[in-house]
């Protein structure tokens, strides 16, 4: 089965997860969501994979979350998902999926409990 990894190479968590994946002989598919941010339908999918909401995969201390006011309790998912989707750098990373499951590697070894 296919692995995939939301990678960031400059991001040190990224690095070490993407190496914990190849040392286990897991080569991912990588996508650098920088280059290649997800669309809607992506983002949405994670979110559910993950279980979580939207602001619980946000970089909270990026500057595009406080330019935005993206703390701001009112804001729908929708909205909130808008804002990752025009400020990539705002999603958590590394987010790793396999076989409609997905884990955040933070730290890098809770990836190993989906592969």
């Amino acid at each position: 089965m296919s692995v995939e990894i939301y990678h960031n190479p400059r991001c040190s968590k990224s690095r070490q997860t993407l190496q914990l994946l190849k040392d286990k002989h897991i080569e991912p598919e990588v996508v650098e969501y920088l280059k290649t941010p997800p669309d809607r339908a992506t983002l949405e999918s994670i979110l559910d994979m993950l279980g979580i909401q939207p602001r619980d995969l946000m970089r909270k201390k990026e500057k595009e979350y406080k330019e935005n006011n993206l703390a701001d309790p009112d804001l729908s998912r929708q909205q909130l998902i808008d804002a990752m989707i025009a400020h990539p750098k705002l999603i958590e990373r590394p987010i790793v999926i396999k076989n409609g499951k997905a884990a955040l590697g933070r730290p890098p070894e809770k990836v190993l409990e989906i592969i």
